[in-house]
């Protein structure tokens, strides 16, 4: 007499798939592997805007210049540059819009008339809007 072949369950062991230490393995790496590239990125973010920031501050700079030329003075603070101060002669701009006059963290220039050790100082106080510090939150000043 012939057997009738009895289906086998095969272990859990031959069974193909992954089990939930492994699951939870993968997505850990891929956790460290997203935060070292977001930390990759964002620091390239604040590498840019402190460049962009030195260039704003040396371009607003020469549009200090540029009033200072027409009118014979320095504009005693930074709005002179958007709108024309009362008495003033020879006024010819706007010399600047007033989007020109926040740093790219969005926080004002800092304009002193008259400056430390040179006619005014143009300062960007850096990502942590603090005077000092160091890296990104250094200041970026104006140097004639």
């Amino acid at each position: 007499m012939k057997r009738r072949a009895t289906p086998r369950f095969s272990s859990p062991r031959n069974q193909s798939g992954m089990s939930l230490l492994e699951i939870i393995i993968v997505i850990v790496l891929i956790g460290a592997v997203l935060t070292l590239v977001a930390s990759r990125v964002l620091g390239g973010a604040d590498r840019g805007k402190a460049n962009i920031a030195k260039a704003q501050v040396q371009t607003v700079a020469s549009k200090i210049d540029n009033y200072r030329l027409d009118t014979n003075r320095l504009p005693a603070k930074l709005d002179e540059l958007v709108t024309q101060p009362a008495g003033v002669n020879g006024w010819m701009g706007p010399y600047a819009k007033a989007s020109d006059l926040d740093d790219p963290w969005g926080r004002p220039l800092d304009y002193r008339a008259p400056g430390e050790s040179q006619d005014y100082d143009l300062i960007s106080l850096g990502k942590d809007g603090k005077p000092g510090g160091s890296s990104f939150d250094a200041d970026i000043r104006y140097e004639q």
